[in-house]
């Protein structure tokens, strides 16, 4: 039974009955031990590269960051094809947006339909095994259909061309099956049609069963009185079973929404077919671009250490959310999947010129109000961020708070003692990046130098007697447009003590560090006053809204993250409660009742 209600996201308004509640503080918590725990060094997380490198010598003044760190670019490939997957009900116009996708973007169009008829043609050893199930009027099992689509994709035109697969998969075991085997789309449309134009549509269709072509009584008339007269309706359009496939439909896309849900896009079908073109030709071309910006990189000449078990560094290829969070310490599987999350979120946000910035996740290493919290697994995700961008030639500034109050008040917080040094004498990689294009520094004006590009705070926050908005502002102020990117940064505002009061009133220190935008959002949700188990999930990554996620016990034993809802903003604690307990967004139940006109 779930309860009634979820605390409030914010640690600034922290319930103590036992609802549901994201990860947030509480004085009743045990104090943070940090633990060192550092992995060995990793550059980045890029995908496969498409530029080579020269060593250049010499200190020529006019030469690129790149150059005078010792690279030279040139062109080694080209961008990897374009991958879609696309859906939609019976007469959702599926079949027009297909062939137009196909005519504008070249990709190879895989209908799992026509591989039946061909193999069954064909006489292939897939084609009888399907004939047999086919012949006793059954189901073609997944395992054959994955094999069909599968053989065909390993095709030399799907590689090269890039290829739109059509009404596949149907089921979550299809789909699940597609994951196993690394066959994951950069897209996956949806035609979103309502249902009762769908039955419109449906019942409407005639067919000429000479030609084969497919009219619509209303919207599209056969051409000439003597076509219309040897019109029939196909079997399968009556109104009864068009309602039948509808719901079939609707089970389907219902069981495969988690696998895909982070790369669905819903277009509106209720239009002319130009117009539902024109935004399908929108969306595409703009997965196509962010290809192309993901890998066009640039690489170092020499050779790095990297990671073993490399997660998927593009949001494209999201897999969800890694399981067994609440076993701790988390695998090194765990931690590196959530710095290539955070860190392709944050190069989006960064390449779309967005300069302020911030980074919250509370997973539990990284949660300094639980006693599993690592100072490692913070500077490891530092390092990540800082890294990566050094490969692109930017120069990075790491800076962290230095010691702040005065007589008793002086250091500074608990979770970030000793933190500059371990930054000083963590493993850069072996290619001098500290030093040169990673410098470690403290946060403040005086720390902006004329040839940083981008500056990562590490952990800003508040202590009683000090606050380090003031020497923040002063360093933004000096940034500029440059990007300050706040690693889990924790503002709430404090008041002055022992006669040191802040620079800046209230409402304006609040308002300051409000200005920062998240690029990367994840949080964890418990019963309030718990930390076990854990209920669910709170993400976000630039540019997508927030997705609310349900952690769900399978029979096997294991446990998966199912998506609830998403917003455009941070939803509140209602709107979380909402979403767990199935009733209509705050906003839907608050709107005024209609009107009734009188009789």
């Amino acid at each position: 039974m779930l309860p009634a209600s979820l605390s409030s996201l914010h640690s600034t308004n922290v319930r103590t009955s036992p609802y549901l509640s994201p990860l947030s503080s509480s004085s009743s918590l045990p104090s943070p031990s940090p633990s060192l725990s550092l992995a060995p060094s990793f550059s980045h997380l890029h995908h496969r590269r498409l530029v080579s490198f020269n060593t250049v010598r010499g200190n020529n003044p006019l030469a690129t960051k790149a150059e005078r760190r010792g690279l030279s670019v040139t062109c080694a490939s080209t961008c990897e094809p374009l991958k879609v997957m696309i859906s939609g009900a019976p007469a959702s116009g599926k079949g027009t947006q297909c062939e137009l996708i196909v005519q504008k973007f070249g990709l190879v169009h895989i209908s799992t339909g026509d591989l039946l008829r061909a193999e069954v043609s064909a006489g292939s050893e897939i084609g009888n095994k399907a004939k047999e199930f086919m012949n006793a009027g059954q189901l073609v099992p997944d395992e054959i259909v994955t094999a069909m689509v599968t053989a065909r994709l390993s095709h030399e035109d799907a590689k090269t061309k890039g290829w739109l697969l059509d009404g596949y998969p149907r089921s979550f075991a299809q789909a699940q099956s597609l994951e196993n085997l690394k066959i994951r789309p950069d897209v996956y449309v949806v035609l979103d049609v309502p249902d009762e134009i769908l039955i419109d549509r449906c019942v409407g269709r005639r067919l000429d069963p000479e030609t084969g072509k497919i009219y619509h009584l209303t919207n599209f008339p056969p051409e000439t009185e003597e076509i219309k007269a040897r019109l029939v309706t196909r079997p399968d359009d009556t109104e009864e079973k068009v309602k039948s496939r509808l719901e079939i439909y609707k089970q389907n896309a219902k069981a495969i929404l988690s696998t895909y849900s982070n790369i669905t896009k819903k277009i509106d079908g209720n239009r002319p077919k130009e117009m539902v073109f024109a935004d399908i030709e929108s969306l595409l071309s703009q997965a196509k671009r962010e290809k192309m910006k993901k890998t066009t990189a640039v690489k170092p000449v020499h050779e790095r250490k990297s990671r073993s078990n490399q997660v998927s560094s593009s949001q494209d290829n999201w897999k969800g959310i890694p399981t067994r969070l609440n076993n701790i310490p988390h695998s090194r599987e765990i931690r590196n999947y959530f710095y290539d999350d955070v860190l392709q979120a944050t190069q989006r946000a960064v390449n779309d010129g967005r300069t302020r910035l911030k980074v919250e996740i509370n997973i539990p290493e990284l949660n300094p109000e639980m006693d599993v919290y690592r100072i490692g697994t913070l500077m490891e995700l530092v390092r990540v961020i800082a890294l990566s961008f050094a490969d692109d030639g930017k120069r990075v500034k790491v800076c962290v708070q230095g010691s702040m109050g005065e007589g008793a008040l002086a250091g500074m917080p608990l979770q970030l003692a000793g933190t500059r040094k371990i930054l000083e004498f963590m493993d850069w990689g072996d290619y001098g990046a500290k030093g040169t294009f990673v410098e470690i520094g403290s946060i403040g004006a005086n720390e902006v130098d004329e040839q940083d590009d981008m500056f990562i705070l590490v952990a800003p926050q508040n202590a009683v007697g000090n606050c380090i908005i003031d020497d923040m502002k002063a360093m933004t102020d000096a940034a500029g447009t440059r990007p300050v990117i706040l690693i889990n940064p924790r503002l709430k505002d404090l008041p002055g003590s022992s006669g040191i009061m802040q620079t800046m009133g209230r409402d304006k220190r609040l308002e300051y560090a409000a200005s920062f935008e998240n690029c990367y959002f994840f949080r964890l949700l418990y019963y309030a006053g718990t930390q076990y188990p854990i209920m669910g999930a709170l993400r976000m990554t630039y540019p997508n809204g927030y997705e609310l996620y349900k952690r769900v016990d399978v029979p096997s034993g294991g446990e998966k993250y199912v998506i609830l809802s998403t917003f455009t903003e941070k939803p509140s604690s209602d709107d979380i409660n909402d979403a767990f307990l199935g009733k209509p967004r705050q906003r839907e139940r608050c709107a005024p009742p209609p009107t009734r006109s009188k009789s």
